[in-house]
């Protein structure tokens, strides 16, 4: 019982120390840093068929004081694609970020992309919901097989 009781204060501790090591505190930000604000962070789709653009952009400023630097955005999945600015983007400029969806894929979208900078606020998850329908069949005209003369019964 001992043995267990000290490898819970044990593991207890390590959690601490963990989450203590992550928290900045008020002097260890930068006032100065780059800020970056979006207009939107959720593109809705709505409802879209199979093979339509599935492109959509997040438009963004740097309200902070210092040039902001992107770092390859994360996607929740392979099927949305991510563009974003290599170079910084100096403060008051504005610039977007696109993200494509596959709308091969079929059924309800819920995706996100998480952008990381240097900025004061460092990470950011952008969202795309909707939903892909099927596309649906096209029609062959019928083609009307009565061959038979119209008589005129007068």
């Amino acid at each position: 019982m001992k043995k267990i009781l000290i490898a819970f204060s044990f593991l207890f501790l390590a959690v601490l120390a963990v989450n203590a090591q992550d928290t900045k505190t008020e002097e260890e930000v930068n006032p100065n840093a780059p800020v970056i604000t979006f207009k939107n962070t959720v593109h809705d789709y709505g409802t879209i068929l199979q093979g339509d653009s599935g492109k959509c952009e997040f438009p963004f400023t740097n309200t902070g004081k210092e040039p902001l630097i992107l770092s390859k955005p994360k996607s929740s999945c392979g099927c949305t694609v991510p563009e974003w600015p290599k170079q910084p983007i100096f403060p008051g400029q504005s610039n977007k970020i696109t993200v494509t969806y596959n709308t091969n894929r079929l059924g309800i979208i819920n995706k996100s992309v998480t952008i990381y900078s240097n900025a004061s606020n460092e990470r950011v998850v952008l969202r795309i919901k909707g939903k892909v329908n099927d596309r649906p069949a096209e029609r062959i005209p019928e083609k009307n097989n009565n061959l038979s003369p119209t008589t005129n019964n007068n």
